[in-house]
């Protein structure tokens, strides 16, 4: 059996901005996974810190509890005056994304480097 863990790999900054890459499937059995891991990232995204990236170019699948996992972070990153956003989503999770007009809610890019250089 496929391994269907959502993984989220280490942190690395570029160009002043924290990249952290998730990997696998994001979905009922992985949302507070990633959630967990990702909150003592979010915990340091406050006005004046780098802006926090999620790489979802490894990320095959994402469920409405990915998005919605997605939607907490960002909330929370922008009531602590920080930034938090999404780049390098696969076809099938960038619709899921559109669908759900979640590129209105939260800043999405087509790769890292190139959402590093915006928001760097």
């Amino acid at each position: 059996m496929e391994d269907q863990r959502v993984t989220l790999l280490p942190v690395r900054v570029v160009g002043g901005v924290t990249v952290a890459a998730a990997r696998g499937r994001l979905d009922h059995l992985t949302a507070g996974a990633l959630g967990a891991a990702l909150a003592p990232l979010l915990a340091g995204c406050k006005a004046g810190s780098p802006a926090l990236l999620l790489d979802l170019s490894a990320v095959d699948y994402m469920s409405s509890l990915g998005l919605r996992t997605l939607v907490v972070a960002s909330r929370q990153a922008a009531a602590q005056g920080g930034r938090f956003a999404v780049a390098g989503m696969q076809p099938l999770v960038a619709e899921i994304f559109a669908i759900a007009r979640l590129n209105l809610v939260m800043p999405c890019y087509v790769d890292v480097d190139g959402a590093c250089a915006q928001l760097a």
